[in-house]
């Protein structure tokens, strides 16, 4: 199960269907920020189509954290509980306040989301600084005797360490593929990727505005994603009876959800696929790395199906609908088998063949 850190107290209650939003700092409930939710993806289709008595959804976990304020790096706040919990996910969902409402307030008293997103950043790469330079010593007396891989994690922490003193997070640090393990292994809170979630007010949900157009350039300079919503709309949404959500929607001028489009930019920014596995027992959706080959999906399922791997029988999605199921997409020749070889596609409905 991956995990995002979503810093917005009314999107991560919009997923459970409760209330409203509520900056949080010292003084306010300190519960909120261990709390989980997770958006989950199935489809019954398979299921109804398969006969499947049990529908099991792959989820996608979000991890209410406060906002971070100035000084969090050093401790202020909830700092600290706020930066171990950054750290135990795999990516960060920052939310920008997009809005002007003088029933809100800002800790700063002012509506700047470039500010906003620097003061986080800033803290983040604090915290990154102080955990590289205390590691330098160690490293650089292991690295003058013979010890290989404190070499390259020392080299890797220097490159690290002077984006960084430049003001620059280290997920910018160029890497070759085989030092992927080791940068990782050095637990960077910047090195997480990003998404950055604009917090706008019901009029600007379709189209955005001015200043979530300055968080998307500031994205766009960063290679990073983004994604315009409205928590409002969202906890509205979360409370109407699901007949009536559409029309909802379609009178805000949207087409889906906010939600639906920040678990999607959840998945991309993970580079996460979705394949599905359906019979009679159960139908389930199972979440791959973008570009795992079959090996590695049947590996999700059960490691002997990775180490006995022997081909995996495969549907696309929309052939498994439109054939009205297993059968009668192998009668209409859309049923493949697929070897060691084979990248998983996004919607492959699959069957491993493994031996014992």
């Amino acid at each position: 199960m991956r995990q995002l850190a979503l810093r917005s107290k009314v999107l991560f209650e919009s997923m459970q269907a409760i209330r409203s939003f509520q900056d949080l700092t010292k003084d306010s409930a300190p519960s909120f920020w261990s709390r989980t939710a997770s958006a989950s993806i199935s489809t019954p289709a398979l299921a109804k189509l398969a006969k499947s008595v049990q529908i099991v959804p792959t989820r996608l976990t979000f991890v209410d954290i406060a906002g971070l304020v100035r000084g969090a790096s050093k401790g202020e706040g909830l700092g600290n509980q706020f930066l171990g919990n950054i750290r135990e996910v795999d990516a960060v969902a920052h939310v920008v306040r997009c809005f002007e409402d003088s029933d809100v307030t800002h800790v700063e008293g002012r509506i700047e989301p470039i500010a906003d997103i620097e003061t986080v950043e800033t803290e983040l790469m604090l915290a990154d600084l102080d955990s590289l330079e205390r590691r330098v010593d160690a490293l650089e007396k292991k690295a003058r005797g013979a010890d290989k891989e404190s070499k390259e994690m020392l080299d890797l922490v220097n490159r690290a360490l002077a984006l960084i003193r430049d003001g620059k997070p280290a997920r910018l640090v160029a890497r070759k593929p085989e030092e992927e393990r080791t940068f990782r292994m050095l637990g960077l809170l910047t090195a997480k990727p990003v998404l950055y979630v604009c917090n706008v007010d019901e009029s600007a949900a379709a189209t955005g505005n001015a200043q979530s157009r300055q968080v998307e350039e500031r994205a766009r300079q960063e290679g990073a994603a983004c994604v315009v919503i409205s928590a409002k709309i969202e906890s509205e949404i979360a409370v109407l009876p699901p007949e009536e959500r559409a029309d909802y929607l379609a009178a805000m001028g949207l087409s889906e959800p906010g939600l639906d489009r920040l678990i999607r930019a959840g998945y991309g920014l993970l580079d996460l696929v979705t394949f599905f596995t359906a019979g009679p027992k159960e139908s389930r959706a199972w979440t791959v790395t973008r570009g795992a080959r079959g090996p590695q999906a049947a590996g999700v399922i059960h490691t002997d199906f990775e180490r006995g791997f022997i081909r995996a029988e495969t549907i696309g999605y929309d052939d498994y609908v439109k054939f009205g199921g297993e059968a009668g997409a192998r009668d209409a020749g859309r049923l493949r088998l697929e070897g060691k070889d084979y990248v998983v596609a996004d919607g492959d409905v699959m069957h491993f063949r493994f031996a014992t």
